[in-house]
Order: C-alpha cells, then sequence, then structure tokens
C-alpha cells in the first residue's frame, strides 16, 4: 500500500529533482506500516482507514485527468467550481460559476500558486464528477480571469 493509500491528504514526492531540494532539510522518515505515527498523520491514516469501506473510494485515482463540479459555499453567495484536474490533485483549469450567471475561467498562468485541491481517493468526489465536455462547453463559454464577465447562462445546481 502506497501513502497516498494509506494516508487521506498526502502528497508523495518521488521526483529526484524535489527530494534533493529537500536533502539537508533532516526530515523524519516515517514508514507507513508503521503502529505508531507522529502527530498529524494518525489523523489521516484514521481518516483514510474510515473512506476505505465507502462507496467511490479510490474511484478517480490513477487517472490522467478528472472532472468536477464542486460547490463552494464559503462566501457570501455560493459558486460552483467546474474543475479539471490531474492525477495529483491540482487544478489544471478551473471555471467559476457565480449564482448570476456569469463564469469566469482561469489556468496556472493565472494562480499565485496551485496547490492539491482534491484527494483523489476522497469517495466523496465520485458523485462530483463530471464529463468532459460539459467542462469544455463552460470553459469555452468563461471569460477569461482578466476580462470583463460574461452573462453566459448556466444551469449550475
Amino acid at each position: 500500500m502506497t501513502g497516498l493509500e494509506t494516508f487521506a491528504w498526502v502528497e508523495v514526492v518521488t521526483d529526484p529533482e524535489s527530494v534533493a531540494r529537500f536533502a539537508d532539510a533532516e526530515l523524519d522518515e516515517v514508514r507507513v506500516d508503521a503502529p505508531v505515527m507522529p502527530p498529524g498523520l494518525e489523523s489521516l491514516r484514521a481518516e483514510r482507514d474510515a473512506q476505505r469501506g465507502r462507496e467511490g473510494f479510490g474511484a478517480l485515482a490513477g487517472r490522467d485527468i478528472v472532472y468536477l463540479r464542486r460547490p463552494w459555499d464559503e462566501d457570501d453567495e455560493p459558486t460552483v467550481y467546474l474543475m479539471e484536474i490531474g492525477p495529483d490533485g491540482r487544478r489544471v483549469r478551473q471555471v467559476e460559476l457565480a449564482p448570476d450567471g456569469s463564469a469566469v475561467r482561469s489556468g496556472p498562468d493565472d494562480w499565485a500558486f496551485n496547490p492539491p485541491v482534491v484527494d483523489l481517493f476522497d469517495p466523496a468526489l465520485a458523485s462530483q464528477e463530471i464529463g468532459r465536455n460539459e467542462f469544455e462547453k463552460q470553459w469555452a463559454a468563461a471569460d477569461g480571469l482578466n476580462q470583463s464577465v460574461s452573462t453566459a447562462s448556466c444551469d449550475c445546481r
């Protein structure tokens, strides 16, 4: 079992160049099968164990590209994000659909940083998957981040 399958929300870095950058950082190594985990990892392992038996667990993992429709209601107005996600859980492209029908597209050049935004093993994501055609249709209709906002209509429910 890999670290990704053992812990929720963990990124496993194997790229030699990335690993070499931290060679002198005195980072602790952790065996994923160890009976006791350092602080922080135990809860992530427990979360993954709870997910493992649920329908949809890992359904999106291992794919080159995944398309998701994710609601975001932490702001004053609920927004829906259509996201094209790479195999590492990072956004490749996204379309923000506002309640007023406006749509804005953005990509990596528009973001200051791009950490993983989803855990592709999470079983809750399976119900948020959409098809490529739906994403591409909204991408084509949306304005770019630095353009005026369009009034393209969208059934965002």
